[in-house]
């Protein structure tokens, strides 16, 4: 059996693509609405000092600033506007997910169908305003207690420059999320992983650049750029299988009788994939490692001596980073893929339809047998996560070559690209089955003007 990316590159058609007037139309907008995004990310807060904002950033860019900087594809770096990016909003999405799995009137909600759905969306806006105010409202007291050696970052520091950043930066989050729904809706792709993913991709070309620069001086030899661009490519490779990889449980259907008709059963298949909690483990795991590294900066080293003691054992690189970093990542991936996958409901709904997994007694047996198979793939998946994040880490510290693309912000750019021209093909098959229904319609007019 071909491969799903097999059939996506066998029925690609050009020409089907240039005849399709409609998708050129929706990439079209989705190409203005990321150069939308671009562009705010080149404008700048009001009342700070960029220069001495530079500085200051430069000391704290290992932190969770530094991650944050590259999904927001370098704005938090100049201060933006879009500095906060859309990280509230998938914060939210994330706390409601949680909060639907253990409330009982969300996940009543839930099951409500689109109504609910539009609900759920509705509480989703909220939290998100919440939680940029609180960062918002964080980042202004924090800019305000920043100096650098040209001054202090804030140009005149009061309530007043605490609203507007506030307000600034919460309807840059609240503008990029409605940016976000329209591409998803006028555009290809999920909007919000577009921006993430254009976030990231910005800064790929600077990076590439620095790198054959290294190359040039001498700093980086030869044999160990192009090792690096191989591994570059064959973790990209690794990417799209493991992410591809489904382990696929088959579903019976048995005979069923219509009037005086005999119908066969159907079979079809449960499909598991073998990374259920996509891009969040990694995510999750970052985050809690660089809080104590960022929290530490902050105090410029003048805080308690076991702060500085846990810092310095954390550092990139050491030991017990990476044992934490594959333990947190290992925890997240089955955590998530427990809160996003109830294999009780897929055995409840299976014995509603009808369906059964051969061999195995509906209700709660089969519950437990795809619990069974979804905990051994969830322990692959995981491993194959923290292989991928661990990797730059170890090139980084112990090699001592630039390695952007990694871990999270790898994963990210591989998995949207597969999703995207997923899409475009969805929409190139559509384009095609219309023109087969038109031709099918003329065909059978003009032949019943024929007999007439």
């Amino acid at each position: 059996m071909t491969s799903a990316a097999e059939q996506l590159a066998a029925n690609l058609n050009f020409g089907a693509f240039a005849k399709a007037e409609d998708l050129k139309k929706r990439i079209w907008f989705t190409l203005a609405a990321l150069l939308v995004y671009r562009l705010g990310t080149f404008i700048p807060l009001p009342g700070i000092n960029p220069v001495a904002f530079a500085e200051t950033f430069k000391h704290q860019a290992g932190g969770i600033l530094g991650m944050v900087n590259m999904f927001a594809g370098g704005a938090v770096e100049r201060m933006a506007i879009f500095a906060l990016n859309i990280m509230p909003y998938i914060s939210a999405s994330i706390i409601m997910q949680l909060m639907s799995s253990i409330d009982k009137r969300l996940e009543a909600l839930k099951k409500e169908g689109e109504q609910g759905r539009k609900q759920i969306n509705q509480y989703t806006r909220y939290l998100t305003v919440v939680l940029a105010s609180f960062q918002a409202y964080g980042i202004a007291i924090g800019l305000e207690g920043s100096t650098s050696s040209v001054g202090g970052v804030v140009v005149e520091p009061g309530m007043f420059f605490r609203i507007s950043t506030v307000v600034t930066l919460v309807g840059g989050t609240m503008f990029l999320m409605w940016l976000g729904e329209q591409i998803t809706q006028r555009g290809v792709g999920n909007g919000i992983s577009l921006i993430i993913f254009a976030g990231i991709v910005a800064g790929l070309p600077s990076a590439i650049v620095g790198l054959f620069e290294l190359a040039r001086t001498g700093s980086l030899s030869t044999f160990l750029l192009i090792a690096l661009l191989v591994l570059m490519l064959a973790v990209v490779a690794a990417i799209v299988f493991m992410e591809r990889a489904q382990r696929r449980l088959l579903i019976q259907y048995p005979k069923r009788q219509v009037g005086n008709r005999m119908f066969q059963g159907d079979t079809s298949h449960l499909p598991l994939k073998l990374n259920s909690s996509g891009v969040i483990p990694p995510i999750f795991a970052s985050s809690l490692l660089l809080l104590p590294i960022t929290v530490a900066q902050f105090t410029a080293g003048q805080g308690p001596e076991w702060l500085n003691g846990i810092v310095a054992a954390l550092g990139r690189g050491q030991p017990l980073h990476i044992v934490i970093y594959v333990a947190l990542i290992v925890f997240f991936a089955f955590f998530y893929t427990a809160v996003v996958f109830n294999p009780q409901e897929t055995a409840d709904n299976l014995r509603k339809y009808g369906g059964f997994l051969p061999g195995i007694r509906p209700g709660q047996k089969t519950a437990e047998y795809i619990d069974y198979v979804l905990t051994r793939i969830t322990v692959v998946g995981a491993l194959y996560l923290a292989a991928v994040c661990v990797l730059p880490e170890l090139l980084i510290s112990y090699a001592a070559v630039p390695f952007y693309f990694g871990g999270t912000s790898l994963l990210i750019a591989v998995s949207v690209t597969m999703d995207t021209v997923a899409q475009v093909q969805s929409h190139l098959l559509a384009h095609q089955y219309e023109g087969l229904i038109k031709k099918a319609k003329l065909r059978g007019a003009s032949s019943n003007r024929g007999r007439k």
